[in-house]
């Protein structure tokens, strides 16, 4: 028999649609049907000045905003060959990892509302919803925030925004606490989750599979630490692994970043650097607003950035950061005009969908609502 599971189910995250092949109850073959959304949001990129592309990047991932422009930023400094401010590299960071925190509580939130457990969804929502009024302090929106810019940030942070970090990153380890002991000894929670969803770690990486379900598999990768960028050498951190590759291991993962993630926002406000927040680039990066009141040549930058963006040297280049849900990339190839030739991204959401069927085959369909909870997708970043 061939159950359609989706795209209205609500466990399924979004639009989503499962053809499930299965005999009885136990699932013999997942076939996930892709291509609700259409966005079109690479070839947009192509028609935008390098600039105007950064709030396209929001809307790949709505869960991780900051993350998406964080990428692709730093592959177009990487073309313009722009060293960035310690200070701007520091925020960075420290905006990242709320990110991260951010999407892991919805995850973990609508997780643990698809095995049952509504309490824990209005939980980290409230925590979440804190972390949204930070991101809406300190750049005006609370979702596609825009923060960044290429070659720095667009604004220095208001004055009490350090203050209002530091009060909320204080309580987080004791929410997290309060998350664990409703889920983590939980006899019905555990039956759901463990033995579930095995995947192997041969599998996860011939699957491309990265992020928290790579390293529940047993694979100790990490971009932020394997191949930093943005200042994360300059934090300490453990990448939390698990050898048992299951839907339980990648809940036990999950929950260990956050609280990593916690201790790297606590180094970046100890740490946290003085001076500029953008480059000193002023064909690519806006003047401050009072030289362009009060110098002719700031204006004439301010009004050609404008109106006719600003050229980047011929070439291509790929950077990946390590998004909550693993490998995000951009891929961007220049022209040498003022507009981007080529943007694609690699999503890691794409890639772990294709481990379904590895997941799903021989298990009961009650299980593949677990399973598509523990690998965090989001569609935006699938169909774009």
């Amino acid at each position: 028999m061939v159950l359609n599971m989706g795209p209205q189910h609500p466990s399924t995250h979004g639009v989503l649609r499962l053809v499930i092949e299965i005999d009885g109850e136990t699932v013999l073959k997942v076939v996930p049907d892709i291509g609700y959304l259409h966005t079109g949001i690479e070839k947009t990129c192509e028609a935008k000045f390098y600039q105007q592309v950064v709030p396209m990047t929001d809307r790949i991932d709505y869960l991780c905003p900051m993350t998406n422009n964080l990428a692709y930023c730093l592959a177009v400094e990487k073309l313009l060959q722009l060293e960035i401010p310690d200070r701007a590299q520091w925020m960075r960071v420290l905006l990242n990892e709320l990110t991260r925190l951010n999407s892991h509580l919805v995850w973990l939130g609508t997780h643990a509302m698809d095995i049952g457990a509504l309490t824990v969804f209005l939980y980290c929502f409230r925590e979440r919803e804190e972390i949204l009024r930070i991101f809406e302090h300190v750049s005006g929106q609370r979702m596609m925030t825009s923060y960044f810019r290429i070659g720095g940030l667009a604004l220095e942070p208001p004055v009490d925004f350090f203050d209002r970090v530091r009060k909320f990153i204080k309580i987080m380890p004791e929410k997290i606490d309060e998350y664990e002991n409703l889920l983590t000894g939980n006899p019905i929670f555990m039956n759901r989750l463990k033995g579930v969803g095995y995947l192997s770690a041969e599998d996860a990486i011939s699957l491309g599979v990265t992020g928290p379900p790579l390293r529940a598999s047993g694979v100790d990768w990490d971009l932020r630490r394997d191949m930093p960028y943005s200042s994360y050498d300059k934090f300490q951190f453990k990448v939390p692994v698990s050898t048992d590759g299951d839907v339980w291991a990648r809940y036990l993962v999950r929950i260990q970043e956050m609280r990593e993630s916690v201790k790297i926002v606590e180094q970046a406000l100890e740490g946290m650097p003085e001076g500029r927040i953008t480059a000193d680039a002023p064909k690519v990066v806006l003047p401050d607003r009072e030289k362009m009141k009060t110098q002719m040549e700031s204006l004439i930058y301010h009004f050609k950035i404008v109106t006719e963006g600003f050229t980047v040297p011929a070439g291509q280049v790929y950077q990946a950061v390590e998004s909550p849900r693993g490998e995000m990339g951009y891929y961007v190839v220049s022209d040498g005009t003022a507009k981007p030739y080529r943007v694609h991204m690699r999503n890691p959401s794409f890639a772990t969908l294709q481990a379904l069927q590895t997941m799903c085959a021989g298990r009961l369909i009650a299980d593949v609502v677990a399973v598509i909870g523990s690998i965090d997708i989001v569609l935006g970043e699938i169909d774009r």
